[in-house]
């Protein structure tokens, strides 16, 4: 049986109603008329998700049925509809779609935005991020440095779910509950990187209470995912799935072993080799010592920049 998708859930809509929508009203309608209960999973915007794929099939297809209509709100309509009500105006937005231009190429460093405010806004991390810059490493002899720092370190504060007196208490019995993570980014993971990347991510990140491989793209592939179970199970070490449609949507495929005793002799060497990951531990100290969270940790964008950034990227085509 073939799998019922948005762009199914789509025409059906603009089939009955037989006018443009926007995002939001082509998804009302379908939960009106109960199509939403046909997909698989929709997540927290659907309509988002909606919006994401007749861009994609607009741009990719050059055979796409779907047209734009208007702009605050975009409205999206069928093109046979479209062509028969104003066939010139149509035909050009269909030609030359606004908003379509080549997206710009992004790289590995482009991804940390996106994590940093992941594990910011989700419950599970609540954390504050630092980008470590590997250029910034203390040069050695080749090969001494590989694969010794993280993409990003983080760390969570107890400071916004413990009460005052509390922290006070673990802090004269030198006792905290702050927390600290390690994590590895790449933009794909197929079957042929998967052991380098997993085993880079262990390496890197042998020092933290939890450590994570955080990829852009997974393929899908049963092999792989059976894998990374097995790896995951066997050394511990977590991935996270962005999504650069909706960040908020991000997941964490397989969650880390949590580590309770923290690597000191790693952390020294690390904190010896590169400025960043030195900087992050001189935040970590000020701000337990004020209990506040003061420090210069990676900015993390609001919903509205978040947007902008990954359009501006080549992650969205909006």
């Amino acid at each position: 049986m073939a799998t019922y998708t948005f762009l199914d859930l789509v025409d059906e809509v603009l089939e009955y109603s037989k006018k443009p929508l926007s995002e939001k009203e082509l998804w009302e309608k379908a939960v009106e008329l109960g199509l939403d209960k046909k997909l698989g999973s929709t997540g927290k915007t659907p309509w988002k998700t909606i919006s994401a794929r007749l861009y994609v099939d607009m741009r990719d297809n050059k055979n796409s049925k779907y047209v734009k209509v208007g702009k605050r709100p975009t409205r999206f309509y069928l093109k046979e509809y479209a062509e028969k009500e104003n066939p010139n105006i149509i035909q050009e937005k269909i030609e030359k779609p606004e908003g379509f231009e080549k997206p710009t190429q992004y790289n590995e460093r482009d991804i940390h935005p996106l994590l940093v405010k992941f594990i910011n806004e989700d419950p599970h991390f609540k954390a504050y991020a630092k980008t470590v810059y590997h250029e910034k490493s203390i040069k050695k002899r080749e090969g001494v440095n590989k694969w010794l720092h993280p993409d990003i370190v983080a760390v969570y504060f107890p400071f916004e779910d413990f009460e005052n007196l509390t922290t006070e208490v673990q802090r004269s019995l030198s006792v905290n509950s702050i927390k600290l993570f390690s994590f590895e980014l790449k933009i794909d993971l197929d079957f042929s990187s998967l052991r380098e990347y997993y085993f880079q991510a262990v390496s890197n990140s042998s020092w933290a209470n939890e450590g994570y491989l955080v990829c852009l793209n997974i393929q899908d592939d049963s092999e792989l995912i059976n894998e990374l179970q097995r790896l995951n199970s066997a050394f511990g070490i977590g991935v996270i799935k962005l999504n650069s449609e909706d960040v908020s949507q991000s997941e964490i495929i397989l969650p880390a072993r949590e580590r309770t005793d923290l690597d000191w002799t790693t952390i020294d060497r690390l904190i010896a080799d590169n400025v960043d990951f030195e900087e992050f531990f001189i935040y970590i100290i000020e701000d337990l010592k004020v209990g506040k969270i003061k420090s210069n940790y990676d900015s993390v964008k609001s919903d509205i920049e978040m947007e902008k950034y990954l359009i501006s990227k080549g992650f969205k085509f909006y």
